[in-house]
């Protein structure tokens, strides 16, 4: 039976030497990234990078967090370590132990996202964790879709449980899984790439513990932990005292979502409350707890400490009200696959409420991100189940316009068309920024981008679309203007963003994709600016004489759409 420390050693970590450390571990998660990249089997992994690595103490403390990683999933790796634990407490597990599970509720907010965890051991006792998660290409049921009605469509459920058992695999679970999904080799391939990289993690945290002569590693977090959430409380404390409420609208089917937040600043304490919000729905886009904490703190810190780098300190000082079977905080068995289109609006719902107290630091609305679930048979008939994403455009800050087609709020990429192509056999025809889809201000919001998708496979493909914008635009902020709404073209007709179709051999889909917010009046921006955008074919003349009240002396280009 391994044993567990219940005394913590002290130690005072000079600043020099806390930094190289801090910046080892980060290093570390970046390494176990890679590992998972160049190993995992599907396009979603390798080149979406849609996934997160990170490092615990023996405590469950997020110690360090990928650099290239979904930064949200910070706010949901504590819960689902503590949650694996309480299943398999520490003193039950042993060298060689993987545990594993995909519920909505204990992971990320939906089935499709695995998650991995290894018990590090040193001298027979656990010193850390090692936690892998990634979105698999498949998990069965009806597929991704915002119009599954229930978990059981979403998907194969998988309770905490161990994967490997004293370094032996559970070959019955993953028969199990095997037998359940849609590409399997890919699904399989991917799970046993979690596998590897936390193995990997193991390895680089031993090595690092070695070489700095450590037995434990809680006083390094404590110190990490407190430094950073002394940090966020600082900057907490600089936003003046006060209730910040903000109210917007999602689309949903029948009718909106409403979300709404109150914002509750008191000395360095933070309080987010979302009574008043929609009830769950009968529909896939419903958002666990998990996931609201995890966007929750996600936009905190990107107003308070984005310099930092992730870890427990990053999350602690941000208190939840969320009432239980609102949208927020749906409960079991609603559908929850398609989360991310009510639950990336968090993130823009606070920033609207900040933006009533700290303006200058906010960005305005997002055009958000866009995906297209896709099955199918490519011309050499094998299988494929994969996401296409693209990107609507950030929103302009005071001082910044916005990155077009961006993805918000992840950290994602987004595939190449050669890679995409030779997967699916589909065919991207174009793919270039949308004018005039930015949001007009001092600073103009990121610009969307229009791509068009052609079925090359001979084959029918099944397509279930996973978008927003389509009715309420990204707003713009302090006199900006609002951003172009984001539209679905299915051979020539405008399809609803949450259906579910079928893409005929040789039809077409065409999105164009919203802009990013306007920040500040249109008529303070720069006459420089505006040339440059006209030059660049980011925005018309039309615009220049209807939006910014000038006459242009650049020569836009009136033939096609900026590349």
């Amino acid at each position: 039976m391994p044993m567990t420390r219940t005394i913590m050693p002290t130690h005072n970590f000079d600043p020099v030497s806390l930094s190289i450390m801090w910046d080892r571990l980060v290093s570390i998660t970046n390494e176990i990234v890679e590992a998972l990249v160049h190993t995992s089997f599907s396009t979603i992994v390798r080149e979406n990078y849609d996934l997160a690595c990170m490092l615990f103490d023996a405590d469950g403390r997020i110690l360090a967090q990928g650099t290239f990683c979904q930064p949200v999933f910070i706010g949901t790796g504590p819960h689902t370590v503590r949650k694996m634990l309480e299943q398999f407490p520490a003193e039950t597990l042993e060298p060689g132990d993987v545990l594993f599970t995909n519920d909505a509720w204990i992971g990320t907010g939906h089935l499709w996202d695995v998650n991995v965890l290894r018990p590090v051991f040193y001298q027979k006792v656990i010193v850390g964790y090692t936690l892998s998660i990634s979105h698999l290409p498949d998990i069965g049921g009806r597929g991704l879709s915002a119009e599954n009605v229930d978990i059981y469509e979403d998907g194969l459920q998988i309770p905490i449980c161990k994967l490997f058992s004293k370094g032996r695999c559970n070959d019955e679970l993953v028969g199990l899984i095997r037998q359940n999904v849609r590409v399997s080799e890919q699904v399989i391939g991917d799970l046993m790439a979690n596998v590897t990289c936390t193995e990997v993690g193991e390895k680089l945290l031993l090595e690092f513990m070695q070489e700095y002569q450590l037995t434990d590693l809680r006083p390094l977090a404590q110190t990490i932990v407190n430094h950073s959430e002394q940090a966020m409380r600082t900057q907490i404390g600089e936003i003046p005292d006060g209730v910040y409420n903000n109210e917007i609208q999602v689309e949903a089917f029948d009718t909106p979502v409403t979300l709404k937040s109150s914002v509750r600043i008191s000395g360095d304490r933070l309080q987010i409350d979302y009574t008043g919000s929609s009830e769950q729905l009968r529909y896939g886009i419903n958002v666990p707890l998990c996931y609201t904490r995890a966007m929750s703190c996600y936009a905190v810190k990107c107003l308070t400490i984005p310099g930092i780098p992730n870890n427990e300190g990053s999350v602690q000082p941000v208190e939840l009200i969320v009432p239980p079977h609102c949208i927020l905080n749906a409960q079991p068995p609603a559908a929850t696959g398609a989360r991310l289109l009510v639950g990336h609006f968090v993130v823009p719902l606070l920033f609207g409420a900040f933006s009533k107290a700290v303006p200058d630091r906010v960005q305005a609305d997002p055009g958000m991100l866009n995906v297209i679930h896709m099955t199918g048979q490519r011309q050499d008939q094998r299988d494929f189940s994969t996401m296409f994403f693209s990107s609507g455009g950030l929103g302009a800050m005071n001082g910044l316009d916005g990155q077009s087609a961006t993805v918000a709020p992840a950290n994602m990429k987004t595939m190449p068309a050669e890679i995409w192509e030779s997967m699916t056999h589909l065919t991207l025809v174009e793919r270039r920024f949308r004018r005039d889809s930015g949001g007009a201000g001092e600073f103009r919001g990121g610009l969307g981008q229009t791509l068009t998708l052609r079925n090359d496979t001979g084959r029918p493909v099944y397509v279930a679309l996973l978008g927003s914008r389509t009715e309420f635009p990204a707003r713009g902020f302090s006199g900006g203007r609002d951003a172009a709404l984001r539209r679905f073209i299915i051979d020539g007709e405008v399809a609803h963003p949450k259906g579910r179709y079928v893409l005929h051999p040789g039809s077409r889909i065409t999105v164009e994709d919203s802009g990013g917010g306007g920040f500040g009046d249109p008529h303070a921006r720069s006459h420089d600016k505006i040339q440059s955008d006209i030059a660049a074919g980011f925005i018309s003349e039309t615009a220049v004489r209807e939006v910014y009240s000038l006459s242009s002396s650049a020569e836009s280009p009136a033939e096609s759409e900026p590349g």
